[in-house]
């Protein structure tokens, strides 16, 4: 699907607030509600727009450990990339993994309640995935810059 401007910049307004209502985006834009429903339900459907979430702020839910965590694999092999893969969709700690390239096959953004909690999930949830080999954590600071937004 190709974006146009308009599209592009209903976009920019539901990445700020995805309760925007169609009328405020109708306002905003000089578009009819139809028109304005019509290229959100188009968006939807072909997948540009894959969900609507709230975002949780981690302190006041007690998950503000942060970690990224650096994975290297025993064996390269199919069966073990994807049972890795596999068993890591399923770890609640884990919110994003990426198979990168370099040292290390894969790198966690883990976030939990504190370093005890850390220990645990590594200790008996992510060394028991069986084609691990071992792991390097690095513990996050600060957040400097944190965005889920692609700017159009």
């Amino acid at each position: 699907m190709s974006l146009d401007k308009i599209d592009k910049e209903i976009l920019n307004f539901l990445q700020d607030d995805a309760k925007i209502t169609t009328k405020a985006l109708s306002n905003h834009l000089q578009l009819s509600l139809t028109a304005i429903h019509e290229r959100i339900k188009k968006m939807e459907r072909n997948g540009v727009i894959k969900k609507y979430v709230a975002l949780v702020n981690p302190k006041k839910a007690e998950r503000d450990f942060k970690v990224l965590c650096h994975v290297k694999l025993i064996l390269h092999k199919k069966q073990n990339i994807q049972k890795f893969e596999r068993e890591i969709a399923k770890l609640d700690e884990v919110l994003e993994c990426m198979h990168v390239s370099g040292d290390y096959d894969y790198i966690l953004k883990v976030q939990v309640k504190d370093m005890l909690s850390y220990r645990e999930f590594v200790l008996h949830k992510l060394t028991t995935i069986e084609p691990v080999g071992s792991t390097q954590s690095t513990f996050i600071i600060d957040d400097v810059k944190h965005s889920t937004r692609l700017k159009f």
